[in-house]
């Protein structure tokens, strides 16, 4: 006896969503391998929209890179460009996050940038 049903578009045991029915004879469910002949499929129209974001919604404000006063903390690391010392820096979670964050080092004096992955 099935738990779920009503949908075709979901599988009657295990809920998940199923693939669209293609070449093989029987539509078979990832998740449960639960099985369901093509022929059911038969006269139903499978429908499918993609939502898209507006442009006001999905625009990100970045902070003016070109601002005159560094923001963050001063630390005590030597420049590889002027060979002076203090550095501002800020993290970014830019690989997997099992990974460990990429640090971004300014030069207070010359404004040179370098990355270090931790």
């Amino acid at each position: 006896m099935s738990c779920f049903g009503g949908d075709p578009n979901f599988c009657p045991e295990c809920g998940n969503v199923l693939p669209l029915p293609g070449i093989q004879d029987v539509v078979r469910c990832p998740r449960c391998s639960f099985c369901i002949p093509v022929a059911e499929f038969s006269g139903l129209e499978i429908r499918s929209s993609v939502v898209f974001n507006s442009v006001e919604q999905s625009t990100v404000t970045l902070e003016d890179e070109d601002s005159s006063e560094l923001k963050g903390a001063v630390i005590d690391r030597r420049c590889s460009r002027c060979n002076k010392e203090g550095m501002v820096y800020h993290t970014r979670q830019m690989r997997s996050a099992d990974e460990g964050q990429t640090v971004f080092f300014t030069c207070i004096n010359c404004r040179y940038q370098e990355k270090e992955d931790s």
